[in-house]
């Protein structure tokens, strides 16, 4: 699972870490995302996108033992964002790093996103690495 999170016992930043899809598929790519996320922070029940990064938006989609119910906001939300929401109730936001992101950048923000020094937005850390962004005012 390509997925970094703040340090457990850290204050989180800006953002609560990263997480980098292998392609533009939520039906594809949220169980995985689900199965790491679930042990440790409840049955993820809710996820928020913004659409620029994803092409097909399903209304639920179906991981082992639950189904997560998938929003999209594309103003609200940072274009390069994900918002996770689990049972308990908990809330966390994600840098979607492009599934086309070169290794050593995608990386980088990996680290920087989970940093709980990281003030910077999703679309502010693409742009700062260099990586495509779903943020067509970032010129990325």
């Amino acid at each position: 699972m390509r997925l970094s999170l703040t340090p457990e016992g850290a204050t989180p930043g800006r953002l609560d870490g990263a997480w980098w899809p292998r392609s533009h598929d939520l039906l594809r790519e949220l169980p995985p995302l689900a199965a790491a996320l679930d042990p440790n922070w409840g049955k993820i029940t809710r996820v928020t996108v913004n659409p620029t990064h994803w092409p097909v938006i399903p209304r639920r989609v179906p991981v082992e033992g639950h189904v997560i119910h998938v929003g999209w906001f594309e103003q609200e939300q940072d274009a390069d964002e994900v918002m996770v929401c689990s049972f308990i109730p908990l809330r966390i936001e994600l840098l979607v790093i492009p599934p086309e992101t070169e290794a050593s950048a995608a990386e980088w923000l990996m680290t920087a996103a989970s940093d709980p020094a990281n003030t910077r937005t999703g679309t502010d850390l693409l742009t700062a690495a260099g990586a495509p962004t779903a943020d067509p005012r970032a010129g990325g």
